[in-house]
């Protein structure tokens, strides 16, 4: 369920809207787009404004240029795309604000053309939430338009501040987003079955806790699993370990028994010597990791283990790697992962961008139902949070 306004609720109609995009994209070295697909998130609702004959007013961040302009933070590679998969003229500004900038949307601007500020982390005022940023910036428009789920997790000028001096409200791919993470803890489809990865418990210890009132099945890979794994009192080597997160591992794993869900946890791993993409390697079970060498990746019997919660499951949502991906050597878990929960006919989320740069890598991203854009603020989302950038957008 979304309960605010979208650009559908208000009128926008030879406007001027100005509209949070979320454009921070992996560029090459000569500055091209190596991959657009947040750009590409974004049509939808330029289009719908467009097509409403708007004045169309883009901003983003880009990188972390920390409040002073960079050359290689400049928006011009994000301009250039968008100008290619819409085939209009994008007009790229230089600058965050000026009042040539104003003077230019009134009166040389034409409804129904598009024009895209600078990085706004170039301007302080930004991160600060500054008052007089934000006040800047509204009025450049008529009507703020929020459809940067990716920064909606932050308290920024430009993702809260200005709400209090223009109607605000959610593009397309904002709603989208809430409303399908929404679902996962109102009203999955169960069983309900998550699968967390990455290197660290303390980076999901709220979405833990969150979620074991709401799935059915927990499955725990990658570098934390053996936090977990210690807690359960094995002898993990020198695998990846939060010694400062046994204790909250502890109480997980009762947690977990004592609200009758199941808690999966590797039960065999690919091992080595070293963290390095040639280094020796060897299966063992969970019962035998040599104590100087580490965990890698999973084995082929967690694999299988994994692959049958994933085949009994309505609803999967998947958030880490279950294994160092980024090498071929150590990729084998992750890559199965990725691909049993493609092909289930499950309704199938993935979040994060380890997690997103893998079901690239395996070529599977189509064939989940979502994959979210933002991978802190889903997390945050997940938590039970209440995220900035959705509620300071009108109610609907």
């Amino acid at each position: 369920m979304f309960n605010k306004k979208t650009i559908e609720d208000i009128e926008v109609g030879n406007k001027r809207v100005l509209v949070r995009v979320d454009y921070n994209v992996p560029l090459d070295n000569e500055m091209n787009v190596t991959d657009d697909t947040r750009i590409r998130l974004s049509l939808p609702t330029i289009k719908y404004l467009l097509g409403k004959n708007s004045k169309v007013i883009l901003m983003s961040h880009l990188g972390r240029p920390e409040g002073i302009a960079e050359d290689r933070f400049r928006l011009d590679p994000a301009a250039k795309r968008l100008m290619e998969l819409l085939g209009i003229r994008v007009k790229k500004f230089n600058e965050v604000y000026s009042e040539e900038i104003k003077d230019y949307i009134n009166n040389e601007m034409h409804y129904g053309e598009i024009v895209m500020l600078e990085n706004l982390r170039f301007d302080p005022g930004e991160k600060e939430n500054d008052v007089k940023f934000s006040k800047s910036l509204a009025s450049l428009a008529d009507v703020y338009v929020n459809d940067a789920f990716g920064a909606a997790h932050r308290a920024h000028a430009s993702v809260e501040g200005i709400t209090g001096y223009l109607p605000a409200v959610a593009g397309y791919l904002m709603r989208k987003e809430v409303e399908v993470l929404n679902s996962l803890l109102e009203s999955p489809e169960r069983p309900f079955l998550t699968i967390l990865g990455g290197s660290k418990v303390s980076d999901k210890i709220k979405v833990i806790k969150n979620l074991l009132g709401k799935v059915d099945s927990l499955v725990i890979g990658g570098g934390m699993s053996y936090t977990f794994l210690k807690a359960q009192g094995y002898e993990i080597g020198k695998s990846i370990c939060e010694d400062d997160q046994i204790d909250f591992a502890r109480e997980m794993i009762l947690l977990a028994e004592k609200n009758n869900i199941k808690l999966v946890l590797p039960v065999d791993i690919v091992v080595s010597r070293e963290f390095d993409s040639e280094a020796d390697k060897k299966l063992v079970s969970i019962q035998s990791i040599p104590i100087d060498w580490m965990g890698m990746d999973i084995g082929e019997r967690s694999i299988e283990l994994f692959r049958n919660e994933i085949l009994a499951a309505k609803t999967i949502f998947w958030n880490g790697p279950v294994g160092v991906f980024e090498w071929d050597r150590f990729a084998n878990g992750t890559k199965n992962i990725a691909g049993f929960v493609a092909e289930s006919p499950a309704i199938t989320v993935a979040g994060g961008g380890d997690t997103l740069a893998a079901l690239k890598k395996y070529k599977v991203t189509s064939k989940f139902t979502h994959v979210s854009s933002g991978g802190g603020a889903a997390m945050e989302l997940l938590e039970g949070k209440e995220l900035p950038g959705v509620a300071s957008l009108l109610d609907a």
